[in-house]
């Protein structure tokens, strides 16, 4: 039934403000439970790996373990084979349990625990558990990014940065970039020129915006440009939200040259003098392209007077490349036929 009484004038403030706190509560109660259970799993795994180490504790035991521990405790989901061997991998991987929590391991949900236990490098995996919890990423988003090396490329783009920004926005600007960008997600032949990646890029935006970093917004392709009556047209603008700046990128089909810079300076200047903002950062620009020398690179980037960046970019995964024949054994082969 009802309540016919009026409300008090602050009701609905006390609801939010009491809204809030079940919230919050109940939000720790679920991080406290997540991490009781992934150290009760290193626990099990620490277990594991002793017994290994001094006598016959195969993978051919664990079957006959989690049986016993679903019959013991029919409540309690997780006590599979695979996960036992996911555990042994847990406590093989952090050693000391009190790094569990320094390294915020225990913040995160068991599927992303295991995802991260194929990465062998200590400090890579550090990356990838500090990047989830910055960004909330999904357990998909976490997979496709180790899947192509995102901590290997990392900030990785030849650029000029550090001589042309102050200290601070040189390293965050430096953040924004990888090398290689891997584009393996675009339905491009590998010989098609930068207008159809770029097309391609634009089609597939939602992939493209998670390959080139969290923050990052579309603004748009093919960006017109009039200046004193010539028309100027960039490949692909996008703004960072985090970092508030605009970022220039233009595609280049083939080896870097240096000329290529000059036009990407040029774009950089009119952007940051016609679009950014008091509140932003300065405008960058990113040149991709499919092959570059680095010392090629260097000189061209020490002589340029705008911000900018030059990186690779592959349409194919590193281990398909490995796999396909190079273009010396494609002609070997040809040569072999015509003879």
């Amino acid at each position: 039934m009802a309540d016919d009484h009026p409300l008090p004038s602050d009701y609905i403030e006390t609801f939010e403000l009491i809204s809030i706190q079940v919230r919050t509560a109940r939000s720790r109660v679920q991080l406290a439970a997540n991490a009781q259970l992934i150290h009760l799993y290193w626990f099990i795994g620490s277990v594991l790996l002793d017994r290994s180490a001094r006598g016959r504790w195969g993978s051919g035991v664990l079957p006959r373990l989690a049986d016993d521990l679903r019959r013991a405790f029919p409540d309690v989901k997780g006590f599979s084979a695979t996960n036992l061997k996911y555990m042994r991998q847990l406590a093989a991987a952090w050693p000391e349990q009190s790094s569990l929590g320094q390294q915020a391991v225990d913040q995160l949900p068991w599927g992303h625990v295991t995802v991260l236990l194929s990465v062998r490098d200590a400090d890579d995996r550090r990356w990838y558990i500090d990047q989830c919890l910055r960004h909330s990423w999904s357990r998909t988003t976490l997979q496709h990014t180790i899947r192509n090396r995102l901590a290997g490329r990392k900030g990785a783009a030849t650029t000029n940065f550090g001589r042309l920004l102050d200290p601070d926005s040189a390293d965050l600007a430096q953040q924004l970039t990888r090398d290689p960008y891997v584009l393996d997600f675009l339905a491009v032949d590998g010989d098609r020129d930068e207008r159809a990646v770029e097309s391609a890029m634009v089609d597939r935006i939602a992939d493209t915006l998670r390959e080139l970093g969290t923050g990052f917004a579309f603004v748009g392709r093919q960006v017109h440009l009039e200046v004193d009556g010539n028309d100027f047209f960039i490949d692909l603008l996008f703004f960072h939200v985090e970092q508030l700046r605009y970022v220039v990128v233009k595609l280049k089909r083939g080896d870097f040259r240096p000329e290529y810079l000059g036009q990407l300076s040029f774009y950089v200047a009119v952007i940051d003098d016609r679009l950014r903002l008091p509140p932003h950062a300065e405008t960058v620009g990113l040149l991709l392209v499919t092959g570059k020398s680095d010392a090629v690179v260097r000189y061209a980037l020490g002589s340029s007077a705008a911000p900018v960046g030059v990186a690779r970019y592959d349409l194919l995964p590193p281990d398909l490349q490995r796999a396909l024949p190079s273009e010396a054994d494609l002609r070997r082969a040809l040569d072999g036929c015509g003879a």
